[in-house]
This record gives C-alpha cells, structure tokens and sequence, in this order.
C-alpha cells in the first residue's frame, strides 16, 4: 500500500491508510475537549470561592494537560501507529496528522523525544495546576 507522506520514498511497511476522515477526528477531539472544558467548569462552580479566572484557567490546564498526556503520549510510546487497521482513534489521529509534516510518520528522533518529553514532563504539572488552582494555592 502506497502512502501520501512526503517524501514519497518514505520507508513505512505495513502501512495502512487511514479510516477516519478528518471531519470525524476533529468532530471527536472537539466534542471530548468541550465535555473535559464543561465539567471542569461545572465542577469548579461548586466552590463559591473560585473565580472566574481562576476556573477559566482550571479549564486550560485541564484541556492541555490531557491533550498532552492522551495524545502526545500514545504518539510516543506507540512507535508503529501507521500500521493500525483496528480504526483505533489515536492511531488515526496520527495517520492524519502526518500528512502535513510526515517526521511523525517517519518518526523523526527529534520528534519523538520532544513529544515524549512534552507528554511526560508538561502533561502532569498542567493537571496540578488544576489542583493547585482548586485548592487557591497558586
């Protein structure tokens, strides 16, 4: 199966083509960021002694620590990704990706480490922010 990464001469066996189509992976990630946004918000609205900011910030952490956790982390750690035929959504999350910068694809060591390295040492201290920002500790 041929791939549509650039260059095309990218050595990628076992490839299998992505099943998703992007309005289905942004539809996904956009319905699971508004239900993490909406429920911290929810959640945070129970304390009286919150402020907006704070809860608008509790939000972001939130939002971005997951984001770098969930999917930065199953890009690092899942070094054959490309040859998911399962349909699995992060695999295809990264099939797609890939089409506009195919380092991923190809796993660029560069890539892979700082996405690594974002998922595992940015992702946590977001989620504690969201700790800290509830407890008034920041």
């Amino acid at each position: 199966m041929e791939h549509p990464y650039v260059p095309r001469d990218l050595q990628l066996p076992g490839y299998v083509p992505v099943s998703l189509s992007q309005s289905t992976i942004l539809t996904v990630y956009g319905l699971s960021s508004l239900l993490v946004v909406s429920l911290v918000w929810f959640l945070s609205g129970r304390s009286r002694s919150i402020s907006k900011l704070d809860r608008l910030l509790m939000c972001w952490w939130a939002f971005t620590g997951l984001t770098h956790i969930i999917l930065e982390g199953y890009f690092a750690f899942s070094p054959e990704f490309y040859k998911d035929k399962t349909g699995f959504y992060l695999a295809e999350v990264w099939k797609e990706y890939s089409k506009g910068d195919s380092r991923y694809a190809g796993r660029d060591s560069a890539i892979v480490a700082v996405e690594g390295m974002t998922s595992v040492l940015e992702g946590p201290p977001c989620l504690l922010a969201v700790c800290y920002c509830q407890r008034k500790r920041i």
